[in-house]
């Protein structure tokens, strides 16, 4: 008998998806899928737009990360216009990109993962959120909001508006920043290094406290994928592309971003509507690679910052890769301290203040691709432009459509782990969307529907009858 339980409060995840368990004859699973259920079309309806409008209409794909979309559009429409732009502006935009993923990576920790590890998995859904961890500790809540916070603000005093700003643009950004605006963020700077130090005692402390759980929690070898600077140090704006493998070998290095498709091909599956990409050369299903902040600190060499760098020297005390994916909030959390230093820097710089930040945008090239290393992982823009430089054809890869096939392992491995006897229990539930937010998916990002973001897991049998049903509705 189908028996269907509805679970409150909201699943902590972006977008619209499904999770099917497939059992076998002898009532064990056998498969289980990641769906996502909901279309937007953003790549389609684009066509027929000018590129210089990209930068606006890319970024509304979503409201979490439009920063990401609005830096990456402009990049690609740099290399249409086919001039550099100035390094003024360029610090600008990565500056804004700082605050993006400082904010980012503070709303996932605190509000999105903080409540499963602070709180228990199997504790009572009707806590185990963000207002429970209000409730419970609010002093941690309160170093999260305020973290959050700096990057918000971090963003408008840069470019104009915490979301959806018009500040870069083909050719550069449209504004300066004043020596106020500049102070003002310096001095946000140390308790918001305070706060990112803080959350990273509070994860290694719950590793060490958990470790059998920590590094089984949805472990498996896939490979990498990131961008670095020449040396292999950590980047998150600009860069070249680094491949290695689950043991940390090198095998594609310093590949231009502009080349991406002669490494990577996509592929696509009847149950879900986003895409599969997979590496070239190794093939589907077998290319698998991961992206995102665990995929960035296995591939880099080092990171250019020394707070961060002491911390991956940490991270990587047992081994120069990290297999678990709940690694990924640790990776997550060093991004972060990363993110404030290197805004030190940027702020730091003699060229921040200049005026030097436009160059002319009329289109040189029939294409462009851009390419920034987003919060939850490497995103591109590929655009294609007629004589008069509107838009063809638009590709976008985005960071959880990268992960699609690593998501799906992850659920296939915490399926076989909790369920057990033909019976779902609350607590796997919760297990099977920790998870997927290891990941901090995009779903609205990934699939290009703008609503309700149920999660709905099916326990299915050998011959195809659902034999339980669990959902959790939801809106954002």
């Amino acid at each position: 008998m189908t028996k269907t339980i509805t679970i409150n409060p909201v699943t902590r995840i972006e977008g619209h998806a499904k999770i099917t368990i497939h059992l076998d004859r002898r009532g064990e699973v056998d498969d289980a899928r990641f769906h996502v259920v909901e279309f937007r079309g953003f790549e389609k309806f684009c066509e027929g737009r000018h590129f210089t409008e990209m930068p606006q209409i890319t970024p509304r794909t979503c409201g979490i990360c439009p920063v990401s979309h609005l830096l990456a559009s402009a990049k690609a429409c740099d290399a249409i216009v086919g001039r550099d732009i100035p390094r003024p502006a360029k610090l600008l935009r990565e500056l804004m990109h700082m605050g993006q993923i400082i904010q980012s990576h503070a709303l996932s920790f605190f509000h999105l993962s903080a409540p499963d590890l602070l709180l228990g998995f199997d504790a009572d859904p009707a806590v185990r959120n963000v207002v429970g961890l209000i409730r419970q500790q609010p002093d941690i809540a309160i170093k999260g909001v305020r973290l959050r916070k700096f990057g918000q603000e971090l963003i408008k005093l840069v470019g104009g508006r915490k979301i959806h700003a018009d500040f870069p643009v083909p050719g550069g950004v449209n504004k300066v920043l004043t020596a106020a605006q500049r102070d003002e963020i310096v001095k946000g700077l140390p308790d918001a290094v305070a706060h990112a130090k803080f959350a990273l005692d509070l994860l290694k402390g719950y590793h060490q406290a958990n470790h059998a759980e920590v590094e089984d929690f949805g472990s498996f070898d896939s490979n990498y994928l990131g961008l670095v600077q020449p040396d292999g140090a950590l980047e998150l704006y600009d860069g070249k592309l680094r491949f290695c493998d689950a043991a940390g070998k090198v095998f594609h290095d310093q590949i231009p971003p502009a080349n991406y498709l002669d490494y990577l091909s996509e592929a696509v599956e009847p149950w879900s509507y986003m895409k599969f990409p997979f590496i070239s050369r190794l093939g589907y299903p077998n290319g698998m690679y991961r992206v995102g902040p665990l995929a960035r600190l296995n591939v880099c060499t080092r990171v250019a910052t020394p707070l961060a760098d002491a911390e991956l020297q940490r991270w990587r005390s047992r081994g120069p890769v990290r297999t678990s994916s709940f690694y990924y909030h640790w990776a997550r959390l060093i991004e972060l301290l990363y993110g404030l230093e290197r805004a030190r820097e940027l702020l730091q710089d003699r060229d921040i203040l200049s005026t030097e930040i436009l160059v002319p945008n009329q289109p040189a090239n029939r294409e462009g691709v851009g390419v920034i290393e987003a919060p939850r992982g490497t995103l591109i823009h590929h655009y294609w432009v007629d004589e008069n430089g509107r838009i063809e054809k638009a590709n976008l890869i985005v960071a959880t459509g990268h992960n699609n096939l690593a998501m799906n392992r992850g659920v296939q491995a915490l399926a076989k782990k909790y369920v057990k006897a033909k019976k779902l229990q609350e607590g796997m539930l919760n297990r099977v969307e920790a998870v997927i937010r290891c990941y901090d998916p995009c779903l609205s990002c990934a699939t290009h529907a703008v609503g309700q973001m149920p999660m709905q897991v099916e326990l299915v049998d050998w011959d195809g009858a659902v034999l339980q049903t669990l959902r959790r509705d939801s809106t954002i």
